[in-house]
């Protein structure tokens, strides 16, 4: 109770001392920007920044009940100390009872296009990612190859570098974080993995809550802006999955991985479109399934499609994007060892509904899913799902 109590003291006196200008939410993916970096975008009217983001939806699959959840409300500070050093934080409020820190860093601004960060930062991977505020996306929920393969929202420790090359027209981002933690005392003499089949790599985010590291992982991304109304990504991911203290020394408790994403942006008058492809490697799965008895496969790949058209006039204020979406995903891509691939984790999901801007950083969604996989006795309910998104 006290915790809240002060969140919200804090949220209160910012809200009076510390607004930010009003600005327009861009839509065109060249010039967008994610919460973080307007805060740090110096459009400031005092020292100290607030905004926030936030979703209220309802999910309802076939025959099934439905679901009214305020998925996530997320609450921004940042706090200028001076014309090159900034911090930044995010905290985030999931279904209205647990509380995570999405991101805490500092900003230093060592020369024209080159800064230096350090803290709980985002990995950039893909678009969702790192654009993850409701109204830089179409659809209710976030699409699913970024929920299982990325896997957003993954955040951890680390530092870096990050700026443009603008005679290149080309965004530069490079970190070294702690990795994920593949594996932990299971509390009766065993181990217990956090990866596996179904999930992917989404169980072994830290988060920042006590990680552990052993080694380094290396986290790489570009970003080619250089042809109007198209912004193209690079994103590289090297490294070592962590392990408890009390277990690392077994064979199989951590795993090697290498990940690629390609993603892509366009926007021309009333259409728009995103593409987006991502592949990770890992190595000895065979023996970290051995040991822990999970079923992770040694690739998981993803990829989809989607395009969008505002059916408004140009010029308007409001917009409405009647929008559709294939994506492709599968957690067993391929697997080694004895392992057998299960069908079940190759899925896909055709998406299609409207996304309504009724003002910038308010958006109103509804869409639905047809949902699928490769197995036999595939039985996945299509879903119902409607949305309201804000950010400021």
């Amino acid at each position: 109770m006290k915790r809240s109590i002060l969140l919200f003291s804090l949220l209160f006196t910012g809200l009076l001392f510390g607004q930010t200008i009003t600005d327009s939410i861009q839509l065109d993916p060249q010039k967008q920007i994610n919460a973080a970096q307007r805060l740090l975008s110096g459009n400031y009217a005092s020292a100290v920044t607030v905004g926030a983001y936030g979703e209220m939806l309802y999910n309802q699959p076939e025959a099934q009940n439905g679901e009214l959840d305020v998925q996530r409300l997320v609450v921004l500070f940042g706090y200028r100390f001076d014309d090159r050093t900034q911090f930044v934080t995010e905290i985030e409020f999931e279904h209205v009872e647990e509380v995570y820190i999405e991101q805490a860093f500092v900003n230093y601004n060592a020369a024209p296009n080159f800064n230096i960060r350090g803290g709980l930062m985002l990995v950039p991977m893909g678009i969702i990612n790192e654009f993850h505020e409701p109204t830089t996306f179409n659809g209710t929920e976030r699409p699913e190859l970024d929920n299982v393969i990325v896997p957003t929202t993954w955040r951890e420790l680390g530092v870096g570098i990050t700026g443009r090359f603008n005679s290149l027209s080309l965004g530069y981002q490079a970190y070294l974080f702690n990795g994920f933690k593949s594996s932990q005392s299971d509390g009766e003499g065993g181990v217990q993995g956090l990866l596996g089949g179904s999930s992917g790599l989404r169980g072994g985010r830290q988060k920042g809550i006590q990680s552990t590291i052993d080694s380094p992982n290396l986290s790489t991304k570009l970003d080619y802006y250089g042809i109007p109304g198209l912004r193209l990504g690079f994103s590289t991911y090297f490294g070592r999955t962590q392990a408890a203290d009390n277990v690392e020394e077994f064979d199989g408790s951590d795993i090697g991985m290498a990940m690629y994403g390609l993603d892509a942006r366009f926007a021309h008058q009333n259409f728009t479109a995103r593409g987006q492809f991502i592949h990770a490697s890992l190595s000895d799965t065979d023996l970290y399934n051995n040991l822990t008895g999970s079923n992770l496969g040694s690739a998981l790949q993803g990829w989809y499609l989607e395009s969008a058209y505002n059916v408004l006039p140009m010029g308007k204020r409001q917009k409405l994007y009647a929008f559709a979406r294939y994506e492709t995903y599968n957690s067993h891509f391929k697997v080694d060892g004895s392992l057998q691939t299960n069908e079940a984790y190759d899925r896909s999901d055709i998406t299609t509904g409207l996304t309504y801007h009724i003002a910038p950083g308010v958006v109103v969604k509804g869409d639905y899913q047809f949902r699928s996989n490769a197995a036999d006795d595939s039985d996945v309910p299509d879903r119902l799902n409607f949305g309201i998104g804000v950010w400021f």
